[in-house]
């Protein structure tokens, strides 16, 4: 089996692979990552469903802490390096929003999924996130920068909702998985209005 470490690692390299065919240097390597870095944070989707995934992480708790996210940046990476080099994948907007729907769905409901699972779900969905970003990358962008701009964006937006849960969690012992709950059930509401405007 390969390990999530090895796993991003060789997702960032095929993220990036479409770099050769987009190579600029200078302003669009500035250019790329500018808009890469913007694409998930400018799109309520990707927000909701990023932010959740460290959400949802943090509910799981050890290793899932880190192993989550890698698995959602790994293969979001995969996703853009598919849209980067023009590859089709059906449904896409459906697929982001009903990521939205499902992610707000099992934090609403604390499931305590096996990790494997967690990641496959995660995985699952990051692909139609990563294939949104690389199918609007600028076309005088830099790959490279794109890529590496995207993915840093989603690692940030993963760390915010750790620390969202974190800070929900210790908000009271008591209450604390309520407000997280609370939270999950109106990112899930949020998804069912999103998925309802892409069908």
């Amino acid at each position: 089996m390969i390990r999530p470490a090895r796993a991003g690692l060789l997702a960032g390299l095929l993220a990036l692979a479409p770099s050769l065919a987009f190579a600029h240097t200078g302003v669009g390597d500035a250019h790329g990552f500018a808009h890469g870095f913007g694409h998930p944070i400018t799109g309520l989707d990707h927000v909701l469903a990023m932010v959740t995934v460290g959400i949802f992480a943090w509910q799981l708790g050890g290793r899932a802490v880190w192993a989550v996210p890698a698995t959602f940046v790994a293969l979001m990476a995969a996703g853009g390096a598919l849209g980067m080099s023009g590859v089709e994948l059906p449904f896409v907007e459906i697929g982001i929003a009903l990521s939205v729907v499902v992610l707000g769905a099992v934090v609403a409901l604390g499931v305590k999924a096996p990790l494997a699972a967690a990641m496959a779900v995660v995985g699952l969905f990051a692909i139609f996130h990563g294939h949104a970003h690389g199918a609007e990358m600028p076309e005088d962008a830099s790959g490279l920068a794109y890529g590496a701009g995207f993915m840093l964006a989603t690692t940030v937006l993963h760390l915010a909702g750790l620390g969202l849960g974190m800070l929900i969690g210790r908000f009271g012992e008591t209450h604390g998985q309520a407000w997280v709950r609370g939270a999950g059930v109106a990112v899930a509401a949020a998804g069912v209005m999103l998925l309802a405007g892409a069908v």
